[in-house]
C-alpha cells in the first residue's frame, strides 16, 4: 500500500518493541518528510491510509511554500516549530553565514535540537489526547522528517516504553532523506535559493543527515530541565493517568 512512500523518509512506527514485552500498534502513527517530496503516486498512497490528523511541525513559511493540499479529509494541526535551520527566521543562519567551521555547525544544530522539546511542550497534551481519543491514523511530519519529527517521535516512543536503542535505530533510518537528496542533486542550488549563500559541504552533510548526538541533546535538556520524561510530560499537561491511557492506545501487549 505504501510502496512509493517507503522510498521516502516515511514509515509506520508500528511494530517497534517495548521494554515490557509489547509491540507498538501499526496504523496509529506514521512519520514522514514533508509534502514538497510528494508526487501523485505518494498522494494516492497517502489517501488510501485514511489519515485523520496531520501534525505539521513546520513553520508558516514552510507551509505556505508546500501546503498539505493532499489532506483535505484530515484535520491539520499546525505547530509552527521554528527550531530548525530550514526556517528563515531562525537566528542560527546568521552565525553560519559568517562561520561554517565544524564547531559552529555542530553548535548550531545541537542548539536547535535542544530547543525542540520546549517548542513542542505547549502542544503535547492536545496531541496525546487526540491520539487517545481515536483521531488516528495520524501523520507527523516536518520538512525532512528527521529533526523536529525525529524528536517528536522519539518522545512518543520513549513515553510508551520503547527502549532508547530502538528509538535511536528508528531515528537513524531517516538518513534515507539525505541519500535521496544526493541522488536527485541540486542541493547547493536549493540552499542558495532559500538562504542566499552556498554552504560548505560540511554544513550540507550536517543539515541533511542524522546524528545521534543531536537527538541526545534533546534528551539531555529534558533530563536537566524536567528531571525525567514523565516530568516533561507532566509539565506539558499529560498526567500519569493520561500517559497510561496513551500507552494502552499505542501498545499491544504480548
Amino acid at each position: 500500500m505504501t510502496e512509493a512512500l517507503s522510498k521516502l523518509n516515511f514509515r509506520d512506527i508500528g511494530g517497534l518493541p517495548t521494554s515490557g514485552g509489547g509491540i507498538v500498534r501499526p496504523g496509529i502513527i506514521y512519520r514522514s518528510e514533508g509534502p514538497a517530496s510528494f508526487e501523485p503516486i505518494h498522494r494516492e498512497e497517502l489517501g488510501a491510509l485514511n489519515i485523520k490528523l496531520v501534525c505539521d511541525l513546520r513553520s508558516e513559511g514552510e507551509r505556505d511554500k508546500d501546503p498539505n493540499d493532499w489532506a483535505a479529509a484530515a484535520r491539520l494541526l499546525n505547530l509552527d516549530v521554528t527550531a530548525d535551520l530550514r526556517v528563515k527566521t531562525n537566528n542560527g543562519w546568521e552565525a553560519l553565514r559568517e562561520d561554517q567551521s565544524p564547531e559552529t555547525v555542530r553548535r548550531a544544530l545541537t542548539d536547535n535540537y535542544a530547543s525542540i522539546p520546549g517548542a513542542l511542550l505547549p502542544h503535547l497534551a492536545h496531541l496525546v489526547e487526540s491520539i487517545v481519543g481515536g483521531e488516528t491514523p495520524m501523520l507527523v511530519h516536518c520538512t525532512a522528517g528527521k529533526d523536529r519529527t525525529g524528536v517528536m517521535v522519539a518522545l512518543l516512543l520513549r513515553a510508551v516504553g520503547v527502549p532508547d536503542d530502538v528509538v535511536i535505530a528508528d531515528y537513524k533510518r531517516s538518513d534515507v532523506f539525505a541519500k535521496n537528496l544526493r541522488l536527485r542533486g541540486g542541493i547547493e542550488e536549493q540552499f542558495m535559493e532559500a538562504f542566499g549563500f552556498v554552504p560548505t559541504q560540511g554544513l550540507i552533510d550536517a543539515m541533511i543527515g542524522v546524528d545521534v548526538a543531536f537527538l541526545e541533546a534533546a534528551f539531555a535538556v529534558i533530563a536537566a530541565e524536567y528531571g525525567s520524561l514523565d516530568g516533561y510530560f507532566a509539565a506539558a499537561g499529560v498526567d500519569a493517568a493520561m500517559l497510561a491511557r496513551f500507552g494502552e492506545t499505542m501498545v499491544a501487549n504480548g
